[in-house]
C-alpha cells in the first residue's frame, strides 16, 4: 500500500503539530532525519514521533542534559537526585571512558491529545528537563 506525496502520516502529523507548539514558544526548530532539534534552557533536545500502532502514535524526547562530565560519584548522585524528583522520564548517565553523558529520555502517547493538552504535556517535559540540567553543570 502507498499514499499520495502529499499525504501526512499520523505520526508526521503529530510531528508538525509539535513544533508549531515549540515554535510558538519561541524554540528555535530544526528539522533533522525525521525529527525535530532544538535547544531547550542549554539542553540540546530530539523530538521524534513514531506510530507504535494504528491509534497509537507517541512523542519520544531524549534532551542531552550535559555531556563530558568527569565521570565520578558525585555526578551519580546528582542524577539520582534529580530523577528522584523527576515527573516526566528519567535520567541516565551515559559513560564513555572517564567522561559521560548526561540524558532524559521520555516517552509518551500523544495521539488524539488537543493542542492545549499538547502544548502542556511538552512544556511539563520540557521544564523539568532545564531543572533536571541545573546543578549537572557544575565541578
Amino acid at each position: 500500500m502507498t499514499r499520495a506525496d502529499d499525504e501526512l502520516t499520523s505520526a508526521e502529523e503529530l510531528l508538525t503539530r509539535a513544533a508549531a507548539v515549540l515554535i510558538r514558544y519561541e524554540v528555535d526548530v530544526r528539522v533533522e532525519d525525521g525529527a525535530l532539534g532544538f535547544e531547550f534552557e542549554g539542553g540540546l533536545c530530539s523530538l521524534r514521533a513514531v506510530t507504535l500502532t494504528p491509534g497509537l502514535d507517541v512523542l519520544t524526547l531524549t534532551c542531552v542534559l550535559a555531556w563530558d562530565r568527569t565521570l565520578k560519584p558525585q555526578l551519580h548522585k546528582r542524577v539520582a537526585e534529580r530523577n528522584a524528583s523527576l515527573q516526566f522520564g528519567s535520567i541516565t548517565v551515559i559513560a564513555h571512558d572517564k567522561l559521560a553523558d548526561v540524558v532524559l529520555r521520555y516517552t509518551f502517547p500523544a495521539a488524539g491529545l488537543s493542542d492545549d493538552a499538547l502544548t502542556a504535556m511538552l512544556l511539563l517535559v520540557l521544564s523539568g528537563a532545564g531543572e533536571a540540567r541545573k546543578g549537572l553543570l557544575a565541578p
